[in-house]
């Protein structure tokens, strides 16, 4: 074999398993993955109980998973998977139907990685753009390490954070007026248990960035309003934040704190190629509440948010990173850290109760 012919070694393709009842999606699907050269099906089956015992024989590096299945449904099968034989799981959902949504959001908390819109047929004006987008999930998502997990409520059961030091430059607010949060991949959970952690009279606004297709903006926040004390809702133009809710940024917008604690909804240009960017809100914290803003960033892939979150802690704020022992990815809350952005770096089972302290103005 020549040299040539050594330095062409194609490298091998991420291994795909379908789960998906509806023959007309389920071939569907087989087409769109099938036309990305770095994706192979090796599976496709229409049952969560198929799905159950192909996966050891198929081995693939990551499962496409309808949530409306006949028998075991997608978030059954998904907390069995994640309960055996752990596999990074893309959600495949009917954005526009409520019950399929809380479903979903329900498998991000089992286990699941990301929810993405089910395709319809290829004469839909935006099928080239779903297509490319559950490609892209199930190559990036294929990457991503994946742990068993016990069933919902019992996953931090038991478990023992070890104390981490908090930096001495952290200059606590004596008076916090608002609380910011950010994630990505693996964010739902992550969020779901810090604001649901917080007491329902938690007495600051809280504005919250989760990267997330925007035909599931809504259903997010009204998961999220159901599995929380705060009240949550997307954010409106306009609208003064008010302490015990919680404000989502709609899809494909940017959320601000503006003037007089208002909220600002705009169109501006992608942040780090984010809109919502996590960055966007940091910054718009920094710079009307300054040193009496909290900042948090939680799992995600990227960098989101870093830069922020640097600008506030530079403004005074408090800020407080995840830390890596319970992060799903690690990439924003390491890209905080590295820039020094984090003034605390905390697992998630110990950052609702430092921020019900520093709203109090506790250390």
């Amino acid at each position: 074999m020549s040299g040539l012919e050594l330095d062409t070694v194609v490298p091998a393709r991420v291994r795909v398993m379908l789960v998906e009842d509806s023959l007309v999606v389920r071939q569907l699907l087989i087409h769109i993955v099938g036309r990305d050269p770095r994706l192979e099906v090796v599976a496709a089956v229409a049952s969560g109980e198929e799905a159950l015992a192909t996966i050891a024989q198929a081995r693939p590096d990551v499962v496409s998973m309808d949530i409306r299945l006949p028998g075991i449904d997608g978030l059954e099968t998904t907390r069995r998977i994640m309960a055996d034989r752990p596999t990074p799981i893309v959600v495949i959902a009917d954005s526009i139907e409520d019950s399929s949504l809380r479903i979903s959001m329900n498998a991000l908390r089992a286990g699941a990685l990301s929810v993405v819109e089910k395709p319809v047929a290829t004469t839909h004006a935006g099928y080239d753009a779903v297509a490319a987008e559950i490609c892209t999930q199930l190559r990036i998502m294929a990457a991503v390490p994946v742990i068993r997990r016990r069933p919902i409520g019992s996953e931090w059961a038991g478990r023992v954070a070890a104390p981490i030091p908090v930096s001495a430059a952290l200059r606590v607010p004596e008076s916090a007026s608002v609380l910011a949060v950010a994630a990505s991949t693996g964010g739902p959970p992550a969020l779901a248990r810090v604001i649901g952690g917080l007491p329902a009279d938690y007495p600051l606004p809280v504005l919250v960035v989760q990267h997330m297709g925007a035909a599931f903006m809504e259903g997010f926040a009204a998961w999220l309003n159901g599995v929380v004390g705060l009240t949550v809702s997307v954010a409106r133009e306009g609208e003064r934040a008010e302490a015990g809710h919680a404000y989502v940024a709609p899809g494909d917008r940017h959320l601000e704190l503006g003037a007089g604690g208002h909220l600002r909804i705009t169109d501006a240009p992608p942040v780090g190629g984010q809109r919502p960017a996590a960055t966007a809100l940091f910054r718009s914290v920094a710079k009307h509440a300054g040193a009496r803003g909290i900042g948090v960033l939680l799992t995600g892939m990227g960098e989101d948010g870093a830069a922020g979150l640097l600008e506030m802690r530079r403004a005074g704020a408090s800020t407080v990173a995840e830390d890596e022992s319970t992060a799903v990815v690690f990439g924003m809350p390491a890209a905080a850290i590295r820039l020094s952005a984090a003034g605390t770096v905390l697992p998630l089972d110990r950052i609702s109760a430092h921020l019900a302290r520093l709203a109090e103005g506790v250390p």
